[in-house]
């Protein structure tokens, strides 16, 4: 399943902003890590301003800050703001499009699924480990 942009940097955005509790990050700096722009990431961060899953603080030293549990949201509730993972699909009801029908939603559905059951909290914990440096890398195995 290929995720459409603004999902994509609705997920980046949700993360930069869980994986620093109590900060207001601007919405430049977000835009810029992930070479966007502000204006455009502007339209996505009030999604999920509306969704609650952020706030908006003007002024100095405002920004964008996440206020959802980290714990409880799910990747699923994120892209359901941008999309519809899966949906109908158009067919003459041929028998190999009835069958192929079949199978894309059957892989539409697992994609809900583990969406549904990867929450932010854990992504940040995936994003970590993947950025750490490796603690193998140095070592020397044996004598």
């Amino acid at each position: 399943m290929k995720l459409q942009k603004n999902t994509l940097l609705a997920l980046y955005s949700v993360l930069e902003f869980a994986g620093r509790p109590g900060e207001h990050v601007s919405a430049g700096e977000v835009a810029a890590q992930h070479g966007e722009s502000a204006h455009h990431l502007a339209k996505v961060l009030s999604e999920l301003v509306r969704a609650g899953i952020i706030e908006s603080v003007r002024g100095v030293g405002g920004g964008y800050r996440f206020t959802a549990n980290p714990r409880r949201l799910t990747m699923l509730d994120v892209i359901q703001l941008f999309e519809r993972p899966g949906g109908e699909r158009p067919g003459s009801g041929h028998a190999v499009e009835r069958v192929l029908g079949q199978v894309l939603d059957e892989i539409d559905q697992t994609a809900v699924a583990t969406f549904g059951s990867i929450t932010i909290a854990t992504l940040l914990q995936m994003v970590q480990r993947a950025a750490a440096p490796s603690s193998r890398a140095g070592r020397r195995r044996g004598p």
